[in-house]
């Protein structure tokens, strides 16, 4: 998902590549504006990654490992200004990084906040890589076996945060609600339902907004309409709307007990895109009703979409998802699934299509 969106948006002349031990991340050479990492919808956050072959932390603030970290401030600092910065390490509170903070703050002028700093910078060990051939520093064979691999010291990485908040802290969401689904998170549903200038979307259960914004700001739609039993959401989801400056229809109803035909913005059935983010569990539902949500959204979906419809749902309940799914094959069959993280909750989402 975010490697065909960096691919689109930046252009790389290499293509991306994933980052050794770690499922998460993607690296990728930017040849144009840094800048332009901004436009990433499906990325939680984007850094300037630096790696350095020393042995400890402590030698990162010697003259050249300094001055590339204090570029990579610069960078980060032209695409979007900071006041001040944090360190994320472990001992980020030992001397070392005292150290390595003060020197970072006479050469930039950014303060130094260890609990709310603006700009991150990230320190951790590179990844261990094994050597089967020969001693890197002295450029020659080791005489070991080629077949037994020996372990080269990592070294370290700083990475540099691009810009004072992350790319998932949307400035459009002028009004949190409790349980507001991650805007990467809907960005990503977005993209697995695709986005057609003749789609009309419905939104069940829309909350504050958070689907309806990203699918709008991802390109144009004949139609959106949100469906949501709270008016607080509602609202909420009006006022997010109109600080992205994209425009949707909003209904009060119960799309579990409700039909299409129940209300007029919402009777205009034979949607072609059904998004879903039904509510968590001991927020705004409980675990002994989720069968029945899940049932009943499956239902309301599928009666207010139109024949070929895709429907993308995201739920944590994912063992309830797939019994609602298998008793629901006559009316949405299962295209893709995709696990993703959020708050310590890997929920997963589902593309479907009208059976």
């Amino acid at each position: 998902m975010l490697l065909d969106e960096a691919v689109q948006v930046l252009a790389p002349r290499r293509a991306p590549v994933d980052v050794a031990g770690r499922d998460d991340a993607l690296a990728v050479r930017v040849d144009g504006p840094l800048a332009d990492v901004l436009r990433l919808r499906t990325a939680v956050a984007a850094y300037v990654s630096l790696h350095f072959d020393v042995p400890r932390p402590r030698s990162l603030t010697s003259g050249d490992h300094l001055a590339r970290i204090v570029d990579a401030v610069y960078a980060s600092l032209r695409v979007a200004g900071s006041s001040s910065f944090r360190f994320e390490a472990a001992g980020a509170d030992s001397a070392v990084f005292a150290r390595l903070a003060d020197l970072v703050h006479e050469a930039t002028g950014l303060q130094h906040d260890a609990a709310d700093g603006q700009l991150v910078i990230r320190v951790r060990r590179g990844a261990r890589t094994p050597d089967r051939t020969a001693d890197r520093t002295a450029g020659r064979p080791t005489g070991r076996s080629a077949s037994r691999a020996t372990d080269v010291d990592p070294g370290w990485d700083v990475l540099v945060r691009v810009g004072p908040r992350p790319l998932s802290a949307r400035t459009w969401r002028v009004v949190d609600y409790p349980g507001a689904l991650n805007a990467t998170i809907a960005a990503a549903m977005v993209r697995l339902g695709e986005v057609r200038d003749e789609d009309r979307v419905l939104n069940l259960m829309c909350g504050s907004g958070t689907l309806l914004v990203e699918r709008l700001l991802a390109g144009p739609a004949a139609s959106a309409v949100g469906v949501d039993v709270s008016p607080d959401a509602l609202d909420a989801a009006r006022a997010n709307l109109a600080a992205a400056r994209v425009r949707a229809t909003l209904t009060t109803a119960d799309v579990l007990t409700a039909t299409p035909g129940d209300d007029g913005a919402w009777a205009a059935a034979g949607f072609d895109l059904v998004l879903v983010d039904p509510p968590w569990s001991g927020l705004h539902g409980d675990h002994a009703s989720a069968v029945d949500v899940h049932a009943g959204v499956l239902r309301a979906a599928r009666a207010a979409a139109a024949p070929g419809a895709r429907c993308v749902v995201v739920t944590h309940e994912v063992k309830v998802m797939e019994r609602c799914l298998r008793d629901a094959s006559a009316l949405w069959s299962v295209r893709e699934t995709l696990r993703v993280f959020a708050k310590g909750h890997h929920p997963r989402v589902y593309v479907l299509d009208a059976a």
